[in-house]
């Protein structure tokens, strides 16, 4: 049974969701939740390590956004379960489609997740897009992993 959105908050505090700190820590704040979605709002700082010369974000940042709001929706559901998410990695996406070529500064992006597959051995796909004012300006479906053991996985990642 699907869960409808929950709208009504307040979500706990982004930084208590996700690890990202300091100026990799991308999205604002959760804006709604169910069980296969999360809806997450971020702002485009003019003065941001990614700010071009006119403060904007490049679209390409976007994937990182996406990825941001694939990892706070399995961390609040597992939060929600008493259990803490196992990290995971972005494995990838066929196809990244940015509408523009980066997000204005100042914009106020809507980052949405909607997951497609999980499975027991810790493979998902998510559908994601960011909008502006209800304007769809990049949509990809990521692909995602998490390992039953992380730091196996990692270990055995950079040794091969």
């Amino acid at each position: 049974m699907t869960m409808p959105f929950d709208t009504s908050g307040p979500f706990p505090p982004i930084d208590t969701i996700l690890p990202h700190r300091g100026t990799m820590l991308l999205l604002d704040s959760i804006v709604a939740l169910s069980d296969e979605s999360l809806r997450a709002h971020a702002t485009v700082h003019g003065d941001a390590w990614y700010a071009d010369a006119k403060g904007a974000m490049p679209a390409w940042i976007g994937i990182e956004l996406m990825a941001q709001a694939i990892a706070a929706h399995v961390a609040l559901i597992a939060m929600r379960k008493g259990e803490q998410a196992r990290p995971g990695v972005l494995l990838g996406s066929r196809s990244y489609e940015a509408l523009r070529p980066s997000f204005a500064r100042g914009s106020r992006l809507v980052v949405s997740a909607t997951e497609l597959l999980r499975s027991e051995a810790g493979h998902g796909a998510y559908e994601c897009a960011i909008a502006i004012d209800d304007v769809c300006c990049a949509q990809a479906v990521v692909k995602v992993f998490q390992p039953t053991d992380f730091r196996s996985f990692i270990e055995g990642s950079v040794s091969s």
